[in-house]
C-alpha cells in the first residue's frame, strides 16, 4: 500500500503519513462526488451561503490549533501563521458577500421584444479537483474551494503532500457546518494518481495552484482524459518592483523588505527582483541592506512603518521569538544557495554577511537572506523563480529600461511601481503609461505582495492562466446557460 510522509522542515522528522487509494477506490470516490453534487447543486442560493457562513465560524473554533500544526508541516514560523488564518476569514467573508450577485441570473430585459424573455443563468460545471501549494495552504485553497461549493459543484480536494493537514480542516470545518457527505472529499495522491483522477471524463475542471513544470503536467493529463476538462493554474512568479526618482525610500524599503523576506520569501507574489533609478540607486542600496540587518518581527507590512525594529531571528519556527523560519525542504535549500553561488561567480556581490546568520549551515533547511548587487539578466537571479530568502536590486536608468527588465521574463504574476502618485492628474498618468506596458496581472502602486479578493487574481505567461478571486472567481467555476423563451397566444 503506497503512502506519503510529511517531513518537518526545521528537524527533518516524519510528521504524519497518508495513505494512498487504489486507482479504483480513486474512481468510487470520484462517482460518489457527482452523486453528491447533482443533489447539492438543487439546494437553494441561500441555503448554501449560509452553510459557508457556518464553516467559517466553525474554522474559528479550530484557530488556536491550527498556526503549531501548520509550522511543523511547512516551517513558517508558528508567531506569523495566525496572519494566514485571519486573510483566510477575510477572503471567505468576502466570497460569501458577493456570492448573490454574482450568481444571479442576468437579465436582458431592456432588449427584449413582446412575448419574448431572455437571461442568462450562472450553473454549477460539476466536480471539480483543487490541487492546493503548501506555501500558503488555506490562504490559497479558500480561493477556490469555497466559490465553488457555493456556486453548487462539488469539490475533490488534494493538498500538497507537505501539508496534508490543512485539507482535513477544511473537509471538518464543512461537515461540522452542514455541508452533505460527498460534497468534500480529501484526496492524498502521487503524480500518478493525479492524472489518473484528472483523465477521469467525470471531473469536469481542474484548479491547480503550483510550480510550473506541475501545471504542465495537469494540463498534459487534462489534454489526454475523454472529454474536455476545464484547467486553471497558478504558476510561478518571478515579481519585480521598480522604484522611481521620487519615491519615499524610507516606506518604500521598508515595503519591499518585507514583500521579500516574508515566508522566507516562499511566495508568488514575493518580490524577488528589484529595479531602482540610478538617481537614488546607492542610497536604496543601502537603506535596504541596514534594514534586512535589523528589521521587525511582523507578519504585516502595514505594521512595518514606525515599528521598533529588530533583528532577523533565524531558527526553530516553534519559538515564538523567531522571525524568520526554514524553506521548505533540504532540495529547496540547496536549490536557491546554489542560484545566489552562481550569481556571485558571475559578478553578483553578496551584501549580506553570512555569520549573521549562523543557523543558516549546509545540510539544513536554513537559509540566510541576502542581497545581490551588480546583477543583470544573464543570471538566473533575475529570470528564474528563487521561491527563497534572496533578492536581486538592479540599476536603471529610465521608465522605459524598468519596463524592457520587468517584462524580461518568461513570469508575469504581479509587478510594484514606487513613486509619488497625488490627486494630480500628471503624476496618476505616469504610473499608469507604465502600468499599461507592463505584462503581469497585477500591478501594484506602492504596495507588494496582497492579494486583494475583490480583484481577480490571474497571472499571464508562464505565471499560468484562469482567475480566482472577485466575481470573475465565480465566473471560472460555473458555465453560461443561456434561456430564451417566447410566449404564445
Amino acid at each position: 500500500m503506497a503512502t506519503q510522509t510529511t517531513i518537518t522542515p526545521h528537524t527533518q522528522q516524519p510528521f504524519v503519513t497518508r495513505v494512498y487509494p487504489s486507482e479504483s477506490d480513486l474512481d468510487a470516490i470520484v462517482r460518489k462526488a457527482s452523486d453528491a453534487q447533482r443533489r447539492w447543486s438543487k439546494v437553494p442560493l441561500k441555503d448554501r451561503i449560509t452553510v459557508g457562513r457556518n464553516f467559517m465560524e466553525e474554522f474559528k473554533k479550530m484557530s488556536d490549533e491550527i498556526p503549531m500544526e501548520l509550522t511543523l508541516q511547512m516551517g513558517r514560523p508558528v508567531s506569523q501563521c495566525l496572519g494566514e488564518i485571519r486573510g483566510f476569514l477575510d477572503r471567505a467573508d468576502y466570497m460569501l458577500s458577493i456570492a448573490e450577485p454574482s450568481l444571479a441570473d442576468v437579465p436582458l430585459v431592456d432588449t427584449d421584444k413582446p412575448g419574448f424573455r431572455r437571461f442568462i443563468k450562472r450553473v454549477p460545471l460539476g466536480v471539480v479537483l483543487i490541487i492546493a501549494p503548501w506555501n500558503y495552504p488555506y490562504l490559497v485553497a479558500i480561493n477556490s474551494v469555497l466559490p465553488a461549493i457555493i456556486s453548487g459543484n462539488s469539490i475533490l480536494l488534494k493538498p500538497s503532500p507537505q501539508t496534508p493537514l490543512t485539507a482535513e480542516r477544511f473537509s471538518l470545518a464543512l461537515s461540522r457546518a452542514g455541508l452533505p457527505e460527498g460534497v468534500v472529499q480529501v484526496i492524498h495522491l502521487s503524480p500518478e494518481l493525479t492524472a489518473h483522477v484528472i483523465r477521469n471524463p467525470i471531473i469536469n475542471f481542474v484548479s491547480f495552484t503550483g510550480s510550473v513544470s506541475g501545471g504542465h503536467a495537469v494540463a498534459k493529463a487534462a489534454a489526454d482524459a475523454i472529454g474536455f476538462t476545464g484547467v486553471a493554474l497558478e504558476l510561478g512568479g518571478k515579481d519585480p518592483a521598480y522604484v522611481r526618482p521620487d519615491a519615499d525610500l524610507k516606506y518604500t524599503v521598508a515595503e519591499l523588505v518585507d514583500g521579500a523576506f516574508f515566508n522566507s520569501g516562499q511566495s508568488c507574489c514575493a518580490i524577488e527582483r528589484i529595479y531602482v533609478h540610478s538617481s537614488v540607486y546607492d542610497d536604496f542600496v543601502q537603506q535596504y541592506v541596514d534594514l534586512v540587518k535589523v528589521t521587525i518581527n511582523s507578519s504585516c507590512s502595514d505594521q512595518l512603518i514606525g515599528a521598533l525594529y529588530k533583528t532577523y531571528r533565524l531558527g526553530d519556527p516553534t519559538d515564538s521569538q523567531t522571525n524568520l523560519g526554514p524553506v521548505v525542504s533540504l532540495a529547496s535549500a540547496e536549490r536557491i544557495r546554489k542560484q545566489v553561488s552562481d550569481a556571485i561567480q558571475a559578478g553578483a556581490k553578496a551584501l549580506v554577511p553570512a555569520e549573521l546568520f549562523p543557523a543558516a549551515k549546509l545540510g539544513t533547511t536554513f537559509v540566510a537572506p541576502q542581497v545581490l548587487i551588480n546583477v543583470d539578466h544573464t543570471m538566473d537571479i533575475m529570470k528564474e523563480e528563487s521561491f527563497g530568502p534572496v533578492v536581486g536590486i538592479q540599476k536603471v536608468f529610465s521608465d522605459e529600461e524598468a519596463i524592457k527588465l520587468m517584462n524580461d521574463s518568461p513570469y508575469g504574476l504581479t509587478a510594484s511601481i514606487w513613486t509619488k502618485v497625488s490627486e494630480n492628474v500628471e503624476s496618476e498618468a505616469a504610473f499608469h503609461q507604465i502600468a499599461n506596458e507592463l505584462e503581469m496581472g497585477t500591478v501594484f502602486l506602492n504596495r507588494c505582495d496582497y492579494l486583494d479578493p475583490a480583484l481577480a487574481w490571474t497571472g499571464v505567461k508562464d505565471s499560468g492562466r484562469g482567475v480566482s478571486l472577485s466575481k470573475f472567481g465565480y465566473d471560472q467555476l460555473t458555465q453560461a446557460k443561456s434561456i430564451h423563451m417566447k410566449f404564445t397566444m
